[in-house]
């Protein structure tokens, strides 16, 4: 999270339930954020050592670290590159500094496997955090695009991350899944976003969270939360196994409903099909204050090293295949994170949810294969 997520009241609505990426998919859908905001983590060449030795794939990073990048060159590691809030002025701004950025951060790497450029992260006009940013991000977003065009790099998807408030807290529009929309007030900012990601192919990567479903209301069951299988529920007249499935079918519903006015109409053109949803962040912490003191019938804290290796190894396997509303459609997801980053701001939760310990060891086992 390079935001302290702010998922509890959307989730609290969300508990009524019971209560991509490109086409061209490589073998794993998982991968993992590298954060490195902290100290004492392994140089990044050590870091990239990791990743081929535990057999992940793909690597989401947050804003573009020439070491990183160095490190980079020559594997066969797909990279997400991020661009941060604070950069979007200058990039919204001018075409110029969008062709300078891709030229440093991307061309300059023509051995590095990029794979999607996320411009800007949780940006939305109700936050007052990220509020700022609202007008830029799809200019900047544009100008990066057409930066990647000119550079011979149209391969490369442009998009943003968002957070799961942008969806309509209303009971009726939030469960089932189908019923899934953004907030009214938020479709003119929207709206064009998803218009930009339908004409270029480019995903929409939300950051889901299941974990804070859970530690904030007790009537969600465990097993559910945790993608445990043989837990789920019926809706929609379908099987959905887990709380994670549901939160993206959530947002489907929500993005196909955008697309569908948008490009409905014989004036806009023949009817499109929506972007795919990604998983840009998701994750369990592994100790820290859980908001919940335990789960019931069980002594551990929710926030620990068994239960987040139970949630990430289930989420290598569900993420493998489509959800009800997306059968055919493996879904793009990054764990968050690769360390405990001990220099976040926010909660003392959000320095805790690292696969790895700083000296390269894992926590606990997560099987990428």
């Amino acid at each position: 999270m390079a935001t302290t997520p702010n998922h509890f009241f959307l989730y609290a609505m969300l508990i009524l339930i019971f209560i991509f990426a490109s086409p061209d998919f490589t073998a794993a859908q998982i991968g993992v954020c590298y954060g490195t905001n902290g100290q004492g983590l392994p140089p990044p060449p050590d870091v990239v050592a990791l990743f081929k030795q535990y057999n992940i794939k793909r690597m989401r990073i947050y804003d573009p670290d020439p070491a990183i990048l160095q490190a980079l060159r020559g594997s066969d590691i797909e990279l997400t590159l991020g661009i941060l809030n604070m950069n979007l002025q200058e990039i919204a701004a001018s075409i110029d500094t969008a062709n300078s950025w891709v030229q440093n951060n991307v061309r300059n790497y023509g051995d590095v496997r990029f794979r999607n450029i996320i411009v800007g992260n949780e940006v939305n006009p109700n936050n007052p955090g990220t509020s700022q940013y609202a007008d830029l991000l799809l200019p900047a977003m544009r100008n990066i695009r057409d930066a990647l065009n000119a550079a011979g790099l149209d391969q490369v998807k442009v998009t943003t991350a968002i957070e799961t408030e942008v969806l309509d807290p209303t009971p009726s529009k939030n469960f089932p899944p189908s019923q899934g929309e953004f907030r009214p007030e938020l479709k003119p900012f929207l709206d064009p976003i998803v218009a930009f990601l339908v004409d270029t192919g480019a995903p929409l990567f939300a950051n889901i969270y299941p974990y804070f479903a859970y530690v904030n209301n007790k009537q969600i069951d465990f097993n559910y939360a945790f993608l445990q299988p043989n837990s789920g529920i019926m809706a929609d007249g379908v099987y959905y196994d887990n709380l994670y499935y549901a939160l993206v079918d959530t947002m489907n519903a929500a993005l196909e409903k955008s697309t569908a006015t948008m490009f409905s109409t014989e004036q806009n053109g023949p009817k499109k099909p929506p972007p795919q949803v990604g998983g840009g962040e998701t994750g369990v912490p592994t100790e820290g204050q859980p908001g919940r003191a335990s789960i019931e019938g069980e002594g551990d804290a929710t926030a620990s090293i068994e239960n987040a290796r139970i949630y990430n190894n289930n989420l290598v396997r569900v993420v493998k295949n489509g959800t009800p509303r997306r059968p055919n459609s493996p879904i793009e997801t990054y764990i968050f994170a690769m360390f405990d980053e001990n220099q976040k701001p926010g909660d003392d939760i959000e320095r805790h949810f690292g696969l790895f310990s700083s000296d390269g060891q894992p926590k606990y086992t997560v099987d990428f294969n």
